[in-house]
């Protein structure tokens, strides 16, 4: 079965995924889920919230007063985007991690021109070392720095500021003028800000989740600060968001679900191995791990019952996948499905023939072609996603294709896409170890474990005990 839209430039082939279920009784009650998700239902009950990113890019379905928000915000950007490049900022660094970071990473690599005179760089992490790559490779003089906290208590994005203030200070470089917030009102990251006089803020909402936050300022500082058309991607989001909501089996966010839900091997799904034939999809396979894997991989269905489930998202780009791992999918365990993703548009300039009547673009093609055939005749499941071109009006569809299609997945099969009780239990478990340290310093004698020799030969590799 296919999904072909002109207007889109997009194709879906699910028909290497074998058979395929598309009675739309069986999904009636993941429709109609999803319809009280966008009207305003509570999606989150861990922490009483709605979920609204289908609100950025569309306010017609968004209740009133959160549609005025986001046309503010909207307005807001505009104007702050507009100031930036008057004042002849170069550069931006944004400071985030997951969902903050993912999201705006795989637009700029994917989207942003290579003779783009505007650059953006990202720290994602508390690793010091990785900060101080970050930096040398910046003009921070002419650098704007947007930080991303829903509260500002994230630490590995505290760590970051606070790290990046230091060391601009070093420089003699004041960071509240060129520091930019996005966060919630009222936060305490929304009140240092103004506290210090920040160059300014932008929102996030409380009722929208890092991992499907790249339609809102997360993503669109970015784009619109690399003089790419953020409306146009909204547009394609929302586009795509109305296609997606149409209640027939040439749905394709219910193909892509009904395709993965076929990919069963017992009581669990094969891995989806993510393979972009296009240099500037690579980090696509890590948006999704983040998309997927954080709304599917659940230890409790929605009746609080023992499930354990999953779907493990993995990927390198083609043709590097025919030097790397293509050789244990086709003759390895057939436990995983390939989705494949073409763009045909090859590059802006004219190719020449590396062989008579033949291009490095199509050979690229040639090369998904053949793996793709290679895995059939293995037995191996696949599906093939074509694009015309990729611009941003592209990649909101895409984006927005995926959110959807793990909505669906997620409530056909019993559970909660929008919470992520695993993340907390780990932020918590990372506070224990940090109390453990602080008792270590102390001089404190503790009980001898794998915690503490690590703890203790960390603080010891780094002088700060004997």
């Amino acid at each position: 079965m296919q999904f072909a839209n002109s207007n889109l430039g997009m194709t879906i082939d699910i028909r290497r995924m074998g058979i395929i279920d598309l009675r739309m009784d069986r999904w009636r009650r993941v429709f109609d889920a999803m319809q009280a998700l966008e009207s305003g239902a509570i999606a989150n009950p861990d922490e009483n919230r709605q979920v609204g990113h289908y609100w950025l890019r569309d306010l017609s379905i968004a209740p009133s007063t959160i549609g005025d928000q986001i046309s503010a915000s909207w307005a807001k950007l505009a104007r702050l985007s507009a100031e930036i490049k008057e004042d002849g900022w170069k550069e931006l660094l944004m400071i985030g991690i997951g969902g903050s970071a993912l999201g705006p990473q795989l637009l700029i690599d994917a989207l942003l021109p290579n003779d783009s005179s505007f650059r953006v760089h990202f720290i994602d992490n508390t690793d010091p070392d990785g900060m101080e790559r970050v930096w040398s490779n910046i003009d921070l003089q002419n650098t704007v720095i947007a930080v991303i906290s829903k509260s500002g208590g994230t630490k590995e994005t505290r760590n970051a500021m606070l790290e990046t203030r230091a060391y601009l200070s070093r420089q003699g470089i004041d960071f509240a003028s060129r520091a930019i917030a996005i966060t919630c009102e009222g936060s305490a990251l929304y009140q240092l800000a103004k506290e210090q006089n920040w160059l300014g803020t932008l929102p996030l909402w409380s009722w929208v989740g890092g991992r499907t936050s790249v339609t809102g300022m997360v993503g669109l500082l970015p784009l619109a600060l690399g003089g790419l058309d953020w409306r146009s991607f909204l547009r394609g989001a929302s586009e795509m968001d109305e296609i997606t909501r149409r209640r027939e089996p040439e749905n394709p966010a219910l193909m892509l679900a009904v395709s993965w839900l076929s990919s069963y091997k017992g009581k669990y799904p094969k891995s989806m191995v993510v393979l972009p034939y296009k240099d500037r999809l690579m980090l696509f396979s890590r948006y999704l791990q983040q998309l997927v894997m954080e709304s599917i991989g659940k230890r409790k269905n929605s009746d609080g019952m023992v499930v354990n489930q999953g779907l493990t998202v993995y990927g390198n780009k083609g043709s590097t996948d025919q030097h790397a791992f293509v050789q244990q999918l086709r003759d390895g365990p057939d436990d995983f499905f390939t989705t494949f993703l073409a763009v045909l548009n090859d590059r802006q300039n004219e190719s020449i023939e590396v062989e008579p009547g033949i291009t490095s673009g199509d050979y690229l093609i040639g090369f998904l072609i053949g793996t793709r055939n290679a895995l059939s005749e293995a037995g191996r499941q696949s599906l093939t996603i074509t694009l015309s071109d990729l611009d941003p009006y592209r990649m909101g569809a895409l984006i927005a294709l995926y959110e959807r299609a793990v909505g669906f997945y997620a409530s056909y099969i019993g559970i909660n896409a929008y919470h992520q009780p695993g993340v907390e239990a780990g932020k918590k478990a990372a506070g224990v170890a940090l109390e453990l340290q602080k008792r270590i310093l102390a001089g404190e004698k503790v009980a001898q474990s794998d915690d503490a020799w690590l703890i203790a030969s960390h603080l010891r590799k780094n002088g700060r005990i004997d």
